[in-house]
């Protein structure tokens, strides 16, 4: 696994994410949790195109997160190389600290600042969540998640294989959790007290902000738990997605979403200058 993930190709990487956004599609298509109200191709297309958008902010900073790595892999720098740990339990720790700084203290972060909620609402104005939801995110928005990764990645110690792995872990899992597919209530349950379950993680998709406010969790959800942001809905199929205000159609539409942070600057500008 190390020497794969060492020098993963970036093929390979690609064929995680399609593979599975593919996989899940099918699903979704064959037993989904709920029914689309709208064209699920026209709302896969506009979730698409951010998908690329967040692949060229990637790319554009991928050495950022290669420098990083390659660098705390070969001096030993980091939390994690205080002390001798075998390989297995470093590993367990780093995926935990890569999850819990590069995506739940962002996203709890995007919540909590105005202004960078403003970039990270793109995400949580789809009112239809399936597979394609985890791909959403304001190319802004992605720029600051590979900014907390990095920071992930060199205060923790982690080398390039390990981040490699967190990444095809991640993409996989995020997919999975927006994924509108219906598992048995039991295994959800189940799942949810190790990873971020489907059903766990529609709650975070509500209109009702103390649920949007709940369970922002991207793989483990024992960071939900741990610091009290963990809800549980007993009828998810009850939960309204999307966000008061934007529920007009156009909203749903690419070059709207991408004007929508500044829409609200505009709004803030008026008045005050009334």
């Amino acid at each position: 696994m190390v020497s794969f993930f060492e020098h993963i190709p970036s093929a390979w990487r690609t064929a995680i994410l399609v593979s599975g956004l593919v996989l899940l599609w099918i699903i979704e298509g064959i037993a989904p949790r709920f029914r689309f109200g709208a064209n699920r191709y026209r709302h896969a297309g506009t979730n698409l195109f951010f998908t690329l958008t967040t692949v060229i902010v990637n790319t554009g900073l991928a050495f950022l997160i290669v420098k990083a790595s390659r660098w705390t892999g070969e001096t030993h720098f980091g939390a994690l190389y205080l002390v001798p740990l075998p390989l297995w339990l470093h590993t367990i720790l780093a995926l935990l600290m890569l999850d819990f700084i590069g995506a739940w203290v962002i996203h709890w972060v995007q919540h909590k600042t105005a202004w960078l909620w403003q970039f990270h609402k793109i995400h949580h104005i789809d009112t239809q969540i399936d597979a394609t939801t985890a791909l959403r995110h304001h190319p802004v928005e992605s720029l600051w998640r590979v900014i907390a990764l990095f920071v992930a990645i060199i205060t923790m110690g982690v080398p390039f294989w390990m981040v490699m792995l967190y990444q095809s872990l991640s993409a996989f899992l995020s997919q999975f959790n927006h994924a509108n597919i219906h598992l048995p209530q039991w295994l959800d349950n189940a799942l949810s007290w190790v990873i971020v379950s489907p059903d766990m993680h529609k709650v975070h998709h509500s209109r009702y902000q103390p649920e949007t406010d709940a369970n922002y969790a991207n793989i483990f959800s024992i960071w939900d738990r741990l610091f009290g942001t963990f809800v549980k809905v007993p009828d998810t199929l009850a939960i309204k997605y999307g966000l008061d205000e934007y529920q007009d159609a156009r909203y749903q539409e690419v070059g709207t979403l991408l004007k929508v942070p500044w829409e609200h600057a505009a709004t803030v500008k008026e008045k005050v200058s009334s």
